[in-house]
């Protein structure tokens, strides 16, 4: 009996010491840090399904999945609108004409994205689920909180310039995708203060008028001069079959608009309260 508890309290001992050292293993680097934007968009367009839920806030329907290819495992958001509204009377503003809430805007806002050289907008492919065509865009991880949150609580984080550049950044962006639908809830901010913009579903209108110029009053430099050299032609590469040539011709629209806007006031007041360069965060960076 002696022997049978000594034996028990060593194999509770090995079991206690196997948990604890397991327990301070360093954690897995973040899956984004280590893959390159071909191999998240390959993990995306290949990866299987396989589990999917709601996705919470939103009335399109979207589902958070979690996918896998066997070495790595992540999230996604699927999104298969696809509605066409010839009048559509929003909750608050005024009614709107030949209504579009589609899927494909969201591969086109980080198509257009990564050829404006911005890195705020998730990656976003399209691809067959369940037999309906979806987009399928990379689920932002370790969200600190929302800008509806921010706004409440007033946070700035450490680097409240920073924060404001982005704020900035994002104004420029929505205006030339015509993003009427930009509500806080659709703004993320990450623990390394980097500010995510998604879900895009109702953006791209065919409208060329910009809905609020009085907010724009600052641009990154680099995203100035990324917005003056766009063409048809590159705009066209980029987005695939996700935008119309009338889509693309709006936004070029209105591209010259705030390019336009942008040059009247550098020239009345010179560069230096206009344009300006987004600082790398010096917190780490989260998947």
């Amino acid at each position: 009996m002696r022997h049978l508890r000594h034996v028990t309290a060593l194999a509770l001992l090995v079991f206690t010491w196997n948990v604890t050292t397991r327990a301070q293993e360093p954690a897995a680097a973040p899956a984004r840090a280590s893959l390159t934007p071909a191999q998240m968009e390959e993990f995306l367009l290949r990866a299987k399904i396989v589990r999917t839920r709601e996705a919470g806030d939103g009335i399109t329907g979207s589902r958070r999945a979690t996918l896998s290819d066997g070495a790595l495992t992540h999230d996604a958001h699927i999104q298969v609108i696809n509605q066409t509204t010839a009048l559509f009377r929003p909750p608050t503003g005024p009614p709107e004409v030949n209504f579009k809430d589609f899927y494909g805007y969201n591969v086109a806002a980080y198509r257009l994205a990564v050829l404006l050289e911005l890195d705020s907008v998730p990656m976003s492919v399209e691809r067959s689920v369940d037999g309906k065509r979806a987009a399928v865009t990379w689920w932002v991880d370790d969200v600190l909180m929302s800008e509806r949150a921010r706004l409440k609580t007033q946070e700035r984080g450490p680097d409240t310039e920073r924060t404001a550049m982005q704020t900035y950044i994002m104004r420029v962006f929505d205006e030339l995708i015509a993003n009427r639908d930009r509500n806080m809830g659709k703004l993320l901010w990450t623990t390394d203060w980097k500010m995510w913009m998604i879900d895009h579903t109702r953006a791209f209108r065919l409208g060329t008028d910009l809905q609020r110029p009085a907010a724009l009053t600052r641009i990154e430099r680099s995203l100035f001069e990324n917005m003056r050299r766009l063409t048809p032609d590159t705009v066209a590469k980029a987005v695939g079959n996700s935008l119309s040539r009338f889509e693309i011709q709006a936004v070029l629209a209105r591209r010259d608009a705030i390019v336009k806007l942008f040059e009247a006031k550098i020239a009345e007041r010179g560069e230096g309260p206009i344009l300006f360069a987004l600082p790398a965060s010096t917190l780490a960076t989260g998947p």
